[in-house]
């Protein structure tokens, strides 16, 4: 996940305006599948966000899975950010992951205020998705 997270702030560096790194927020989210019909539930719906953003989460040989859309194109290139870093990890790898290379991006800052809390409950979601995974996954004896 580290490698991952460091090859998207490699990335963003070799951009010189926040333009370049939007648009390559929206090849992001062009290059992420779009998700059926029968997922965009209301209960894949993250609460928080201005846009329509679902977010589903599989879990397969102990690693969790994600995947998501939107209907706004920079939230779309957001989600597939977090989807290229977090995706295919350990839950206990993305429960304790510090994903400080959205602080070292810059993108907090460079969204509307409305944007960076849809980007915090982004990550809460994915984060409780981990949890429910682990403790699904612990034998009670």
């Amino acid at each position: 996940m580290a490698e991952r997270a460091q090859e998207i702030v490699d990335t963003f560096a070799a951009y010189d305006d926040w333009m370049d790194k939007y648009q390559y927020l929206v090849e992001l989210g062009n290059e992420l599948p779009p998700l059926a019909d029968e997922d965009k539930l209301e209960k894949n719906l993250i609460k928080g966000c201005q846009s329509q953003v679902w977010l589903v989460c599989e879990e397969r040989d102990g690693k969790v899975y994600y995947r998501g859309d939107s209907d706004a194109i920079i939230v779309k290139g957001v989600v597939a950010l977090l989807i290229n870093v977090l995706s295919g990890s350990e839950p206990d790898e993305i429960i304790k992951s510090d994903l400080s290379f959205i602080d070292e991006i810059g993108l907090k800052e460079h969204l509307s205020p409305t944007r960076s809390n849809g980007l915090v409950a982004m990550v809460h979601q994915m984060r409780y998705y981990a949890i429910a995974s682990k403790v699904k996954g612990q034998i009670v004896q």
